[in-house]
C-alpha cells in the first residue's frame, strides 16, 4: 500500500480528533468512515455501493461470543448512513448459507434467508449485496461505483488496463448480477490471491478492504487515485474526446437557461401520464455539455449505461433531441417533441417484449428519465425531485465512465438482456412495492406568490407536508425562507424567487427559476397583497393605485403567465387566490380594499369559466381577520381597522372572534387548509367556487 495523503482525484476528509473520539468503537468508525465515503460523489452517488464492518457481540439468547456484520441496509445511503440505516447479521449464519445456495437459477431465494441470519430483528432490511461482504474474510469492507474505476471496468479491455495500472494486487470479475453466487466468486478470488487489495467487478464496481476503518479508507481512496491518474495520463493519446465537438456548439449560458425554461413545460407534460405527474430537473454541467455537444453522442448514448446503479436509474437510454429542429417555432418543436416521445415508447416497449420472461413485472412507465439537447444540456424526469436530480447525477456519472473508457479503451455498456435482468429484477420489483403511497400532492409544484409573509408561508408548508414541491415568490424574507423550508422539509423541496406581482417581466423571470427547478408548475396560489384602511376621503389615488396593481393586475398578471405554462404541460392545474369576506361584505373605512377583493374575487369566476375545458380549475379562499402572523397585520392596517371599530388593536382577535358564528379566531393555518383542500383531489369536480374561512360571517354567506 503506498500510504500517501497526497491526492488530486478525490477527497481526503479523514480527521484524525474526530475519529479519535470514536476510539474503540468499530461501528462509530464504519459509520463515520462510510459518511466520509458518501461525501465525495466522484466515490459514489447517493444511494449507490455500500460498506461493512465485522465486530465481537455476545448472542443473546447463549451469551457466547459472535461474529456480526454491520452493513448498509436495502436503499441506504452511505453520505448520511446511521445505525438506523444498516442491516446487521451472524457471519457464521451467512457462511452456513453456502448449504442452502441451489445455484444461479435460484438466486433469489437467497435473500428470503437472510432474515434467518438476522442479529437484529428489528435492522434494516439487508441488500442483495449483503454475501458479497459477508462471505469476504476483512473486518471492513468498501465497495463504491466510482467513475474511474467504473471507465476501467466498462472498458473492452479493463482486464489488461487493471494490470498496468496495479499489477498482480488487484482481482479482475466478469459482469455478473450481484447475487449470492457473485459473494461465492468475491471469496474464491481472495482466497486464491492471498495478496490482493480490491476487486474490480467488470462493469460494476469496486470491492476493497482493510483491517481498520482507516486502513480501509486509505486504500480505497488511493486505488481510485490511482485509476483516476492512469485516465487522466491518457486523455488525448486516441484523439479528442468524445471524437471532438460538432455543431451546434453549446450556447450561452443566458440562452441556454432561456431554451431549457421554453422546453421544459412540454417535456413535462409528455414525461406526465395521467395522475402520475413528474418532476424535472435540468444541468447545463460542463461535463455533460462537452457530451451533448460531441460526434461521439449518438453513438456512446445509445450504448446505455453499465453500473446497475446508474442503469436503475437512468432506463436502458437516453432520448437524444435534434438541435436544428428544437430552434423551431413552439408548434412545430412541440409537434417533434410529441413525435420523439411517441417513438421512444414504442421502442422501450419492444425492449421490454424481446426480453421478458415469463415471470417478469408488467412493463413499466415507458417515457425517457434523461433527454439530452445538443447546445443545451441534460433533462431528466421522476416521480419527484430528488429522483429527478439524482438521475442526472447518475448519467452525469456514465457520461465520466464513457470518458475514461473512451480515452483508453472502447466504452461498452451493458447487455440489452442483462440491463433488462436488473431493471426488471422480481428483488428490485419488490423493493418498489414496499415503497410508501405517494402522499395526495406528490409530484406536483406549487407556485405562491407572498410565499414569505404569514398566510403565504403557511399555504407553503401545508403543501409541503402533503407532498408538493413549492416555490415561495415575494419581495423579501427569501433567503430565510428558502433556508427554512428546506431545513424542515427537504433540500430539494422548495425555492424561493423574487417578484414584482405588478410588473410582467419580474414574473416570467420567477416562473422561469421555477420551470428550471422544477419542470413547471401546477397550483398557482395568488396570495400576494396589502392592505390599507381609510374612510373615501383620506383614501389618496395613490393607495387606489397600489391596492388594485397589486392586488387585481397583480393576480391577473401571474394567472396570465402561469396559465401558459399549465398549457404547455396539458396536464390540467389549480389556481387558488386568496381574497377576502370583504369582497363579499361592505365595512366601513374600506374603499379601495373592498373593491380590489371583490375584483379578484370576480375574476376568479371569469377565469374559472374560460379556463374549464383546459382542466385548470380556479377556485377562491375568502379569509377574514387573520391577525397572528399574518403580514397585512404588521402595520397600519391594523390600526386602521381598530379605529373603524372604535377598539385598540390588543381587542382586535377577541373583537373579530366574538362577532362570528362560531366564535374562532382565525389562523394562518386555517387558510392554508383551506388552499389544501381546492388542490389535494378532495375537490377534484370543483371550480368557480368560493371557501370562506371566517369562522362564520352571515353577511358573507354566498348563497
Amino acid at each position: 500500500m503506498k500510504n500517501t495523503l497526497t491526492f488530486q482525484h478525490v477527497s481526503y476528509l479523514w480527521d484524525e480528533a474526530k475519529a479519535a473520539e470514536l476510539a474503540g468503537d468499530e461501528v462509530a468508525l464504519f459509520l463515520y468512515r462510510s459518511n466520509l465515503l458518501g461525501a465525495d460523489l466522484r466515490l459514489t452517488n447517493y444511494a449507490g455501493g455500500n460498506t461493512s464492518v465485522k465486530v465481537q457481540a455476545t448472542n443473546p439468547v447463549t451469551g457466547e461470543a459472535a461474529e456480526v456484520m454491520w452493513v448498509k441496509g436495502s436503499g441506504g445511503d452511505i453520505g448520511t448512513l446511521t445505525k438506523a440505516g444498516c442491516a446487521n447479521l451472524y457471519v457464521e449464519k451467512l457462511h452456513q448459507l453456502k448449504g442452502r445456495y441451489r445455484g444461479l437459477a435460484h438466486e433469489d431465494e437467497m435473500v428470503g434467508l437472510f432474515e434467518y441470519c438476522l442479529f437484529d430483528p428489528k435492522c434494516a432490511t439487508p441488500s442483495i449485496d449483503t454475501p458479497l461482504h459477508g462471505l469476504l474474510p476483512f473486518k471492513h469492507i468498501d465497495h463504491l461505483h466510482p467513475d474511474a474505476l467504473i471507465a476501467i471496468a466498462a472498458s473492452a479491455d479493463g482486464e489488461r488496463i487493471m494490470h498496468d495500472i496495479w499489477g498482480d494486487t488487484m482481482g479482475w470479475l466478469p459482469w455478473q448480477k450481484p447475487g449470492f453466487d457473485l459473494g461465492l466468486q468475491l471469496e474464491k478470488i481472495v482466497a486464491d490471491n492471498p495478496s490482493l487489495r480490491g476487486v474490480i467487478l467488470g462493469g460494476h464496481g469496486l470491492f476493497t478492504w482493510g483491517e481498520t476503518s482507516y486502513e480501509s479508507y486509505l486504500n480505497t481512496l488511493e486505488v481510485i487515485e490511482m485509476a483516476a491518474a492512469y485516465l487522466k495520463a491518457h486523455y488525448g493519446e486516441r484523439g479528442p474526446v468524445f471524437g471532438g465537438e460538432q455543431r451546434p456548439q453549446a450556447l450561452d449560458a443566458a440562452a441556454r437557461r432561456t431554451a431549457a425554461a421554453a422546453a421544459m413545460p412540454v417535456l413535462r407534460g409528455l414525461a406526465s401520464s395521467p395522475g402520475r405527474r413528474m418532476l424535472g430537473h435540468y444541468t447545463d454541467d460542463a461535463r455533460v455539455l462537452e457530451f451533448v455537444n460531441s460526434h461521439d453522442l449518438a453513438r456512446l448514448a445509445a450504448q446505455g449505461t453499465s453500473c446497475p446503479d446508474h442503469f436503475l436509474r437512468t432506463k436502458i437510454r437516453p432520448l437524444v433531441l435534434d438541435a436544428d429542429v428544437m430552434t423551431g417555432d413552439a408548434a412545430s418543436v412541440k409537434t417533434y417533441l410529441e413525435a420523439q416521445f411517441e417513438a421512444y415508447r414504442k421502442d422501450y416497449v419492444a425492449y421490454y417484449e424481446r426480453s421478458k420472461h415469463a415471470n417478469s413485472p408488467a412493463v413499466r412507465d415507458a417515457n425517457p428519465v434523461i433527454i439530452l439537447w445538443p447546445g443545451v444540456g441534460l433533462f431528466s424526469f421522476a416521480k419527484d425531485k430528488q429522483t429527478a436530480r439524482v438521475a442526472a447525477e447518475f448519467y452525469t456519472n456514465a457520461i465520466n465512465v464513457m470518458r475514461g473508457a473512451e480515452a483508453v479503451s472502447t466504452y461498452q455498456g451493458l447487455p440489452e438482456q442483462e440491463a433488462f435482468n436488473i431493471e426488471y429484477w422480481l428483488l428490485e420489483e419488490a423493493k418498489l412495492q414496499r415503497m410508501a403511497p405517494p402522499k395526495a400532492l406528490s409530484g406536483k409544484v406549487a407556485y405562491v406568490t407572498g410565499g414569505t409573509g404569514g398566510i403565504g408561508k403557511a399555504i407553503c408548508e401545508e403543501l409541503l407536508r402533503h407532498g408538493a414541491c413549492v416555490v415561495a415568490a415575494d419581495r423579501d424574507r427569501l433567503d430565510e425562507t428558502q433556508a427554512d423550508l428546506r431545513q424542515r422539509f427537504g433540500p430539494d423541496s422548495a425555492l424561493a424567487v423574487a417578484i414584482n406581482v405588478t410588473d410582467a417581466d419580474s414574473i416570467a423571470e420567477s416562473l422561469r427559476a421555477a420551470t428550471l427547478q422544477f419542470g413547471g408548475v401546477d397550483i398557482v396560489v395568488n396570495c400576494a397583497g396589502l392592505s390599507i384602511s381609510k374612510p373615501l376621503a383620506d383614501t389618496t389615488q395613490a393607495d387606489w393605485d397600489i391596492l388594485n396593481d397589486v392586488l387585481v393586475k397583480g393576480q391577473f398578471l401571474v394567472s396570465q403567465a402561469a396559465v401558459a405554462i399549465l398549457r404547455q404541460q396539458g396536464q390540467g392545474g389549480d389556481i387558488v387566490n386568496i381574497a377576502s369576506k370583504n369582497g363579499l361584505v361592505a365595512g366601513p373605512n374600506n374603499v379601495a380594499y373592498g373593491t380590489a377583493k371583490a375584483a379578484q374575487l370576480h375574476m376568479s369566476r371569469l377565469l374559472a369559466a374560460e379556463l374549464g375545458p383546459d382542466k385548470i380549475r380556479v377556485n377562491t379562499v375568502n379569509p377574514d381577520a387573520v391577525l397572528r402572523g399574518s403580514k397585512i397585520w404588521e402595520g397600519a392596517w391594523a390600526a386602521g381597522r381598530a379605529k373603524a371599530y372604535g377598539i385598540t388593536v390588543e381587542e382586535l382577535p377577541a373583537f373579530y372572534a366574538k362577532r362570528t358564528l362560531l366564535g374562532e379566531e382565525l389562523l394562518v393555518e386555517d387558510i392554508a387548509q383551506a388552499v389544501r383542500v381546492f388542490v389535494d383531489g378532495s375537490l377534484a369536480k370543483s371550480t368557480g367556487n368560493v371557501l370562506n374561512v371566517d369562522g362564520g360571517v352571515a353577511m358573507a354567506f354566498v348563497r
